[in-house]
């Protein structure tokens, strides 16, 4: 059973060019929202994109990609389909085996683990261009174990501009490059907030935090993401942020960041 296991995990892996590990250091950072809207973004860009929500105790991509309360069906190979989100984006999720969003998941690290190597092992995921796998927060045995479960083939690090952020967020930069991991790049989220009256930009949580840990650890700078109050609007109503409001800076922000992940694309 567990060598059938391990081939179905490889045979999966065979038809995923990239795999990228979206990850930070705390939690609170808007690591869920930044993963959500990269795969977004990417298939926006005509790329095929898997992405997976690995937070065991709190998946929450369904609930902001509009499809909280589905069901993954089945195929006539006894293979789980993932749940669409648009023509090129699908996702898999724990939210999808809950009885009921309240339902919490009482489970230790074994069952956990096993859950996450069925979502590779067990699911047709099909060719797909990149999976993006949505991480628990920290650097402690989830992380590591999802790491090493789900081999990637790079890590983007997500942060906000406060220091206390930044501290936890040159830990990350640290994990990535003990586990061997390709650092794509540093994030900065939350950084700054242009006001709606009078156009200027806010600080709010300060601002270049993100881009000076990238280069005091030599790592890429990917980009600035704004506070925007729609994102928050569009995550509770379930409405993909990036295709509702496609003119916001945010959303450009996205853009930009994904092009430049793609000038970059050969990550392995």
């Amino acid at each position: 059973m567990k060598e059938e296991q391990e081939k179905n995990v490889e045979e999966t892996l065979s038809k995923i060019k990239q795999r990228l590990l979206v990850f930070s250091g705390k939690g609170g950072v808007g690591k869920s929202t930044v993963a959500a809207n990269l795969g977004l973004a990417l298939s926006e860009k005509e790329k095929q994109v898997g992405l997976i929500d690995v937070d065991i105790h709190g998946p929450n991509l369904a609930k902001m990609l509009g499809v909280e309360g589905k069901r993954m069906a089945a195929t006539s190979k006894k293979k789980i389909l993932p749940v669409p989100i648009t023509k090129n984006l699908r996702l898999v999720s724990m939210s999808f085996l809950l009885e009921s969003p309240d339902s919490p998941v009482i489970w230790r690290g074994p069952l956990k683990m096993k859950v996450i190597q069925q979502f590779l092992s067990d699911v047709d995921w099909g060719k797909l261009d990149w999976l993006i796998i949505d991480s628990p927060p920290g650097t402690g045995d989830e992380p590591l174990s999802v790491a090493q479960l789900i081999p990637a083939t790079g890590a983007i690090i997500v942060t906000t501009p406060q220091e206390v952020s930044l501290l936890d967020s040159r830990k990350a930069v640290t994990f990535a490059k003990k586990l061997n991991l390709n650092v794509v790049g540093i994030i900065e989220n939350m950084s700054g907030l242009i006001c709606p009256h009078c156009g200027k930009k806010i600080a709010l949580f300060k601002e270049g935090g993100g881009e000076r840990i990238a280069q005091e650890m030599g790592v890429p700078f990917l980009g600035r993401i704004p506070i925007d109050p729609d994102i928050v609007l569009a995550s509770d109503t379930g409405k993909p942020f990036i295709l509702e409001n496609p003119k916001s800076e945010a959303s450009k922000a996205f853009m930009r960041i994904v092009d430049k992940i793609l000038t970059t694309e050969k990550i392995v």
